[in-house]
C-alpha cells in the first residue's frame, strides 16, 4: 500500500495485510512504528491492530527501550504520538518489552504477536 503527495512523490505505507481499520479509518503500522522509533527512548517498536468491540480494531504498539536510557512511560509514548499523529492513530496500548521476536533479517515477526494475542483473547474468555 503507498500514497503519492501533491509533488508526485510516492511513499509506501505498508502492506495491506498489516493495515488496521480502527473506527471506519485505515490505519497503516509503519507509519506508526517510524513516529515511535523516533522517540529518544525507543530502540524497536512494532504496532498491530487488535479486535475492539466498539472500534473494530485498536493500536497496539510494542516497545523495546533504547539500551541505557530511562524507559518512556505508556503516557510519554501516547503524548509522544499525538503531537505528530491524527488521534485515530495514535496507540490505545503500548507493551513495553526486553525484546521482539524477529525474523533471520531482523525484521519483527508480527504474526508471532498476531498468536499471542489470539491466544490471550482465549484466556479471557
Amino acid at each position: 500500500m503507498g500514497m503519492m503527495d501533491e509533488d508526485g512523490y510516492i511513499y509506501i505505507l505498508g502492506r495491506k495485510k498489516e493495515m488496521y481499520i480502527r473506527g471506519g479509518e485505515n490505519v497503516y503500522p509503519p507509519e506508526v512504528e517510524e513516529v515511535l522509533t523516533d522517540h529518544p527512548g525507543v530502540l524497536f517498536a512494532a504496532v498491530v491492530g487488535v479486535p475492539d468491540p466498539v472500534m473494530g480494531e485498536e493500536g497496539r504498539a510494542y516497545i523495546v527501550g533504547m539500551p541505557g536510557a530511562e524507559q518512556p512511560s505508556e503516557e510519554e509514548i501516547k503524548k509522544w504520538a499525538s503531537g505528530k499523529l491524527a488521534k485515530y492513530k495514535v496507540p490505545r496500548s503500548v507493551v513495553f518489552r526486553e525484546s521482539l521476536p524477529l525474523t533471520p533479517l531482523g525484521k519483527v515477526m508480527k504474526r508471532a504477536l498476531y498468536e499471542e494475542i489470539k491466544a490471550d483473547e482465549g484466556q479471557a474468555k
